[in-house]
């Protein structure tokens, strides 16, 4: 490690991927930023080394996903791209030959769920989870913190791991109430299983940096710092800027490079941020600075006076979610062993999901065992509609240390459900042999 450059840089504009010619999820968010890393020589600084994008494979989408009926229908070579870029990162993270790295490509990935029937909150399939996964079967990481910064909650990256123990999810975001997608609220803390590693932090419209340092230091840093993780992951969104149409919060492009320099994150890759022009180019050079140890001091707007400040009934609020969430990361032992106690073998839930990009209404019915030697396996049954499609599927999950209760149990019921032919499709998602399996 001594010998490695401080920072890995991994660009990925999909230049042939959009929703739509003038849909704010365009390939100008990264165009903008690298002009301006260019124009900043921050590519010639030796602590600095650019990296290309490599392309994921079906193995490393389908760790993550099922897509109904299959993945590749759903995706398209962006996609494999962007998560590659995510993998580029990793690996050079891993290899020692860089010790951060910051993957800045798109689409983005972080509403994604494990079960895909097309784009919702402009992401199909997701860039951290593959990564993570990817991490935990090529080089063996256990532990893993995701933090999500981005002003929308990662509703996908905490389906994905809702009953993983070993993963850490923290979110702040503004509040569900008020944006998009309507979740992210305390009381969602992962399932008895892995009860007290969600951990989500919904913050009121008008949080400046004061306010985002404030649960940034007294309440993300602790988290960390108990739960010890063996890599820490930043889902690195940057519209709580002041100036993002999307949004109503107000961080600043030091607030941003102060949060990347306090949270010292292995790997972060870019989510959403739609100020192309005000807000993206500084954002992502006082990110690159911070991670690569080196003065960010004066990345500042041109029209920094258009920020507004905090409000003293913001600064109450802020202080009394970080209370509430202090108290239950203190009490979540003591809340996973009623939550157990409560659900008895199985725990269970039914919601529906919106497809917002394309039209498709989603309800899906979980139903995960409360396995006192694993995670336990998961099962879920889903049926979604549009306009144009029905589609249907009964899939079981296996974690990759179920144990052989679980591992044969998920086969079991999957195959019992087939023989009742309710469902047009039949899988079993299996991490211990790294496969997807139509039945």
């Amino acid at each position: 490690m001594l010998n490695a450059q401080k920072l890995g840089l991994v660009f990925f504009p999909a230049f042939d991927w959009a929703i739509s010619p003038t849909h704010p999820e365009r390939e100008e968010r990264l165009l903008y930023t690298r002009d301006q890393i260019v124009e900043e020589g921050l590519l010639d600084m030796p602590a600095i080394r650019e990296y290309k994008p490599k392309i994921a494979n079906l193995q490393d989408l389908e760790r993550v996903h099922v897509g109904v009926p299959d993945i590749t229908s759903l995706i398209t070579n962006a996609h494999l791209v962007s998560a590659g870029g995510a993998i580029a990162a990793a690996d050079a993270v891993m290899k020692k030959e860089v010790q951060r790295a910051f993957a800045l490509v798109r689409p983005p990935g972080h509403h994604a769920m494990r079960i895909v029937h097309g784009t919702r909150g402009f992401c199909t399939i997701n860039m951290e989870a593959i990564m993570v996964e990817y991490l935990r079967r090529t080089y063996g990481i256990n532990k893993v913190a995701i933090v999500d910064t981005d002003v929308h909650h990662g509703d996908g990256t905490q389906d994905i791991f809702y009953h993983d123990p070993d993963t850490l999810f923290i979110s702040f975001h503004q509040d569900g109430r008020t944006l998009y997608p309507g979740t992210g609220f305390t009381n969602e803390m992962g399932s008895p299983n892995a009860l007290g590693t969600t951990v989500n932090i919904p913050l009121p419209p008008g949080t400046t940096d004061r306010g985002l340092h404030e649960v940034l230091d007294h309440l993300i840093m602790p988290i960390l710092g108990d739960f010890k993780p063996d890599i820490i992951i930043n889902s690195a969104g940057q519209d709580n800027h002041y100036s993002d149409p999307l949004a109503n919060m107000a961080i600043t492009a030091q607030g941003y490079a102060r949060l990347a320099d306090t949270l010292k994150a292995d790997i972060a890759v870019l989510e959403g941020g739609y100020s192309i022009e005000d807000a993206l180019p500084y954002i992502n050079v006082g990110i690159v600075l911070a991670m690569a140890g080196m003065d960010y001091s004066k990345v500042i707007e041109p029209n920094i006076a258009d920020c507004p400040s905090q409000t003293s009934s913001v600064t109450h609020y802020i202080k009394d979610v970080i209370k509430e969430r202090q108290d239950m990361w203190g009490r979540k032992e003591k809340l996973q062993r009623e939550a157990i106690m409560k659900h008895g073998e199985f725990w269970q839930t039914e919601r529906s999901i919106y497809y917002d990009d394309v039209g498709i209404n989603e309800q899906q019915k979980e139903r995960v065992r409360l396995c006192p030697h694993c995670s336990g396996y998961v099962t879920i049954e889903t049926k979604a509609r549009s306009s144009l499609h029905y589609k249907t599927a009964y899939i079981g999950m296996i974690p990759q240390k179920a144990c052989p209760v679980c591992l044969k149990a998920a086969y079991d019921v999957v195959h019992a459900a087939k023989k009742q032919g309710n469902y047009q499709h039949y899988m079993v998602q299996n991490k211990q042999k790294d496969r997807l399996e139509r039945l």
